[in-house]
């Protein structure tokens, strides 16, 4: 018997965001899902909130590969990223006590210039499917495919505005080969083609690939979110 076992997640939607980087008022998306926001919904599942650094320190190490696939055929053009003008701090009234504390102030507390209203920027990917494909041990004790297939919590494909329009657990295999053919025959049903490719770790044995490295492995959750980096090979079609 195999000692891994390799989970596949379907995550396709409208419209997906994976910030790796984001700050302030300019909310950017990774190319892919991260591995911090794959790990989010996972916990998502399975109805685990706040830190939670026990379980991400057995899970930091294990393997996330994601391939992504574009649509054959589509009437949006080929840069799959929309930017979005998000408004954030009006339309509050400054006479009820609750809302009164929703709008922005200064540091000191004041009132901000112009009422505090901001225009943010926040980017999206749209029209896309990414296949995830997560090694687990075989001793792994969370029954993560049993949580994504009946959640405790609502899943978002990395904000709450993201909301995935297919079926995400699509099986857990023996061999990871197996697990890329029934992400590929999918693509297929789907007429959707294979346009990215990003591998956890160095992949030196493959050409035509980028080495980046990803702030996005996560120890801690909740209030005060810590994060690591890894390297990941990543090819594009």
């Amino acid at each position: 018997m195999s000692e891994k076992k390799y989970l596949l997640m379907w995550l396709e939607g409208p419209l997906q965001s994976w910030g790796d980087r984001s700050r302030y008022s300019r909310r950017e998306t990774q190319l892919f899902p991260t591995k911090s926001g794959v790990y989010g919904l996972i916990l998502c599942a399975l109805g685990l909130s706040g830190a939670q650094t026990e379980i991400l320190a057995v899970m930091s190490d294990f393997r996330l590969d994601v391939f992504g696939y574009k649509k054959l055929k589509s009437d949006f053009s080929e840069n799959s990223i929309m930017r979005d003008f998000h408004m954030i701090g009006s339309g509050y009234d400054n006479s009820d006590l609750w809302e009164k504390y929703l709008i922005p102030k200064t540091q000191q507390g004041k009132a901000a210039v112009g009422g505090g209203s901001k225009i943010t920027y926040r980017y999206y990917l749209q029209n896309m499917a990414f296949a995830c494909i997560l090694e687990i041990p075989s001793n792994f004790d969370v029954d993560i495919a049993s949580a994504l297939e009946t959640p405790k919590w609502p899943l978002f494909l990395g904000r709450k505005c993201c909301v995935p329009s297919d079926i995400i657990y699509r099986g857990t295999f023996d061999e990871y080969q197996d697990a890329v053919d029934k992400a590929d025959n999918i693509a297929v049903v789907k007429e959707r083609y294979k346009s990215i490719e990003a591998y956890d770790g160095r992949r030196d044995d493959l050409e035509g690939v980028d080495f980046w490295v990803l702030n996005d492995v996560p120890v801690e959750f909740g209030d005060y979110k810590k994060y690591r980096e890894r390297i990941i090979t990543v090819r594009k079609s």
